[in-house]
Formats: structure tokens, sequence, C-alpha cells
């Protein structure tokens, strides 16, 4: 087995239940004794964690979608440079609360901007480095943020988008997870909670017989 850490990711859309699911998969690593560091994005770092803020705050002035992704990917160097690289080669295993996924899904199928142009951002930022598991949680639009409204507070900038916006992140993240089923699992986050722990424990219980022996 190789030393260097394996890196999973969590994805998914508005109300997806990420947060609780989260908890699940770090159950997962711990009762296997596995070293982990657990982050987000936007953010991990203080750098990144204002630029997350800077993303999520609502406002007047409309913000241009460049602008956005840039944001978004400067927030993701500081991320790789700071926590994420250092932490891999450590052997730490990094848990991340959304990775580039979501920029395709939000910049790219919410905002309309070129895919091509965020894989080439993608590639000058992460030089090549991926995910080596990705778990998508996955349910309809309108239960999503259904979700979301019962939570109460506050909605940020982008909880404020109408529903096309959402159904245009979650085809782009279920096409991404059509292409790349070997880095992919897609769980049906609309089922009772036990069933969805359930299946997030099987994709660990397969990805952990091949990563950790």
């Amino acid at each position: 087995m190789s030393s260097r850490g394996r890196f999973i990711t969590i994805e998914g859309g508005e109300g997806v239940g990420k947060s609780t699911n989260i908890a699940c998969v770090e159950q997962c690593l711990q009762e296997r004794g596995i070293r982990y560091l657990k982050t987000r994005e936007p953010g991990g770092t203080p750098l990144a964690e204002e630029l997350r803020n800077l993303l999520l705050a609502p406002r007047t002035e409309k913000v241009c979608e460049k602008t956005e992704l840039l944001l978004v990917f400067a927030a993701r160097a500081q991320h790789l440079e700071q926590v994420i690289r250092p932490a891999l080669a450590q052997g730490t295993w990094v848990l991340c609360d959304r990775f580039t996924d979501a920029t395709y899904a939000y910049q790219g199928g919410g905002r309309g901007l070129s895919l091509a142009t965020i894989a080439l951002l993608e590639e000058l930022v992460q030089e090549g480095l991926q995910p080596d598991l990705t778990l998508l949680l996955d349910v309809d639009v309108r239960t999503g943020m259904a979700r979301v409204g019962k939570r109460g507070g506050e909605a940020d900038r982008f909880e404020r988008e109408q529903l096309v916006f959402f159904e245009a992140v979650r085809a782009i993240y279920r096409d991404r997870a059509a292409s790349n089923p070997a880095r992919f699992r897609l769980v049906d986050a609309g089922q009772p909670l036990a069933s969805v722990q359930h299946d997030i424990r099987c994709a660990m219980a397969e990805f952990l017989e091949r990563n950790h022996g």
C-alpha cells in the first residue's frame, strides 16, 4: 500500500444532507483507525475562508460569473498548497466537503460557464490531483430546497437562486458521475437516513478494502 493518503470528497446540491453524512464517513474511517483530516471548500485555510465569505454573502452588486469562478479557484489553490497536498504527502487521508466537481456543477451548470474554461483552471491549480473517491449525494431539487427552507436562518447568495439553477447543478453532477464510475459513487439521498448511510457504508467498505488492506 502506498504511504500517500487518500483523498475523499463529498458532493451534492442543496439539502442533500452532506453534514450529517460526512459524519458517517468519518465513523467509517475511525473504525479502521485511519488518520484523517476533515476540511471543506470553498475554505479550509484562513484566507480561503475569507474568500468563501465573499462568495456566499448576499450583495446588491451583481457578481460577474468569471469573478466567482476565479475566487473559487483562488481559494482552492490556497487550500491545496496549505492543507490538502501536505496532508496527503504525510499519509493523512483527506475528507473534503465539496471540491472541483462542485465548480463544474455550480459555475458550469448553474452559471453556464464553459466547462473547457473550468478544465483549464483545474489543470493550472491542481496539476492533475484528483479525489480517489467521490460520494455524490443526489436528491431531486424540490425535495432538497424544501429541506433547506426548514433550516431557518438567512439564505446565502447561492441558496437564493431559482429552481432552474439547481436543476442545472444537479444535471452536471449526475453527468460527471456517469462519465467517471471508477471515482464516483452515486447515493440516493432521498431515502430514509438509515438507508442513505447504509449505502455510504457499503461504498466506503469497498473503497477501504482496496485502499487500506
